[in-house]
């Protein structure tokens, strides 16, 4: 029901290009006591379907965003996990999305664009980064060890998002760009250490220690 609602507050927008939905705006409706939830399009499938771990996975990663936006502060950077966040929002309603709405499936969440900002964006923090000789263990500030809790969600997204296209169609562009934001989210990590004056934890063999 959430992503149902969300889109109907989309439509509001218009950003589909379909006639304005009106939808029932009730946080609780009862619809999913039995284990089901409704599909943008009206369908109902369990609780535990592919596509729902996949939006769902997506929406988790979009909280996780919010909270290394609160800590982090870069205001470029805040920019683009910003634009991030609307596009992983975009991401979601289309993943939420059965074959019934087709305006929606035809209308494509991500553009080489947005691949590119993020390609761009890693390569500018990289300028500034010392070079990496090591593995890096999550951790040091809290921001740096939350911006590494959004990477590891974002590649469970992606197994997620390509489980669920070997069943239904997914938008190739879609899974490049979810890839590449584990990117992203992993030279954040490294630049907002930088940042915030802390120490990166470096990975030793026990034969080195």
């Amino acid at each position: 029901m959430f992503w149902v609602t969300c889109y109907g507050f989309r439509n509001a927008w218009n950003p589909y290009h379909e006639t304005r939905i009106t939808l029932n705006m009730k946080i609780y409706t009862r619809t999913g006591d039995n284990g089901t939830t409704g599909l943008i399009g009206g369908s109902r499938v369990k609780k535990y379907d592919i596509r729902l771990e996949a939006y769902g996975t997506v929406d988790e990663l979009n909280s996780y965003i919010g909270v290394v936006r609160s800590m982090q502060t870069d205001p470029e950077s805040d920019r683009i996990l910003e634009k991030t966040q609307n596009k992983l929002f975009v991401i979601g309603a289309h993943l939420a999305s059965d074959s019934s709405i087709k305006l929606v499936k035809q209308q494509m969440p991500i553009v080489e664009s947005d691949i590119t900002l993020l390609e761009l964006a890693m390569d500018k923090m990289n300028e500034v980064l010392p070079e990496l000789r090591n593995f890096i263990l999550p951790g040091g500030c809290q921001a740096t060890s939350f911006c590494h809790v959004a990477r590891t969600v974002c590649r469970r997204a992606e197994r997620l998002i390509v489980e669920m296209s070997e069943k239904v169609e997914v938008d190739p562009n879609l899974i490049k760009y979810i890839n590449r934001l584990s990117d992203y989210l992993f030279v954040l990590s490294r630049k907002i250490t930088i940042d915030q004056k802390s120490a990166e934890i470096l990975w030793f063999s026990e034969d080195q220690e």
